[in-house]
């Protein structure tokens, strides 16, 4: 009988290729090692997270902990303001709709002048971020005013009864240190000639808690500024941008010193640099109810981390 064996065909012997398997090997063998070096170093991000800002005692405040104060209390206006800017945005691409810088420097103008006195909540933030503000606000109008008609004559009429408003005193960004007497603040400045910065002094020694609050900063002073002592007006025509005043007398007894932060000279504008800020007062006055710009957050697909609008 024949062996079964023999009818089996028998299979080539295989040989074993070494070489690729130990190059893997060794790769594997290299990720390994590295993912262990990289847990044993801190994260960098990590590291910068738990960086030390502040200590009390000895009790560490860290950067991670300081940022989610900030998130919680600043957190979901800022980024509010973000998403309307973008939400505008595409308002404007949409309606084929432009903002130029003369427009505005124009609304920047208004609200340094206290004679508009409308965007006084403004006056907080810088230069750039109101810039941005006031660019998605108009945007906002156009679209709201696009499809509004407005006469020539109504407008003209607006401008000849309005003068003043276009009229802008020259205004002072202004920080201030009220004190109770002249010797406090003949104190106040020999501080600030030795270094001390006037931000740090007005939250520390200013009798005005609402100023002191914001490191003296009472935004935008001109002439006519009704809550504002004459004197002190005054005295800052005489102050050069960046510089201080000396010690002010006031007519309530109390003594300040002021910090000019910033000189904006005064401007008239013609018809025709307000016309188109006209033209959208008069067009939004005829809309009877206001409309935000979370209005069109639906429109653009808007979301965000706190939920729906």
């Amino acid at each position: 009988m024949k062996s079964i064996h023999n009818n089996i065909p028998t299979q080539p012997k295989r040989h074993l290729k070494t070489k690729p398997v130990l190059v893997v090997l060794g790769i594997l063998l290299l990720g390994n090692l590295l993912w262990f070096i990289a847990w044993l170093i801190p994260n960098d991000r990590q590291a910068k997270a738990s960086e030390e800002v502040a200590s009390v005692d000895g009790k560490v405040i860290t950067k991670e902990q300081w940022m989610a104060t900030m998130e919680m209390v600043y957190g979901k206006e800022v980024l509010l303001d973000m998403v309307n800017a973008e939400v505008m945005e595409a308002a404007a691409k949409k309606n084929d709709i432009k903002v130029t810088d003369d427009e505005i420097n124009l609304e920047l103008a208004l609200i340094r002048s206290t004679r508009e006195g409308t965007d006084t909540s403004l006056q907080a933030y810088d230069e750039e971020v109101l810039r941005k503000k006031i660019r998605a606000r108009l945007i906002l109008e156009k679209v709201l005013a696009k499809d509004i008609n407005v006469e020539a004559k109504e407008m003209k009429d607006f401008y000849e009864n309005n003068k003043n408003l276009y009229n802008i005193p020259t205004s002072y960004r202004t920080s201030l240190i009220y004190v109770a007497t002249e010797e406090e603040g003949n104190a106040v400045l020999t501080e600030l000639k030795d270094g001390s910065s006037f931000d740090g002094l007005a939250r520390e020694r200013s009798i005005d808690p609402s100023s002191a609050s914001l490191g003296g900063d009472v935004g935008y002073i001109s002439k006519g500024t009704d809550s504002i002592d004459e004197a002190i007006v005054e005295a800052l025509a005489k102050v050069k941008e960046g510089k201080t005043s000396g010690v002010i007398a006031l007519k309530d007894g109390r003594y300040a010193i002021a910090l000019v932060q910033n000189i904006f000279e005064g401007q008239a504008f013609s018809y025709d640099e307000v016309e188109g800020h006209i033209k959208r007062e008069l067009a939004l006055s005829q809309i009877p109810q206001s409309v935000t710009q979370e209005s069109f957050w639906q429109e653009y697909k808007a979301e965000w981390i706190y939920g729906e609008q």
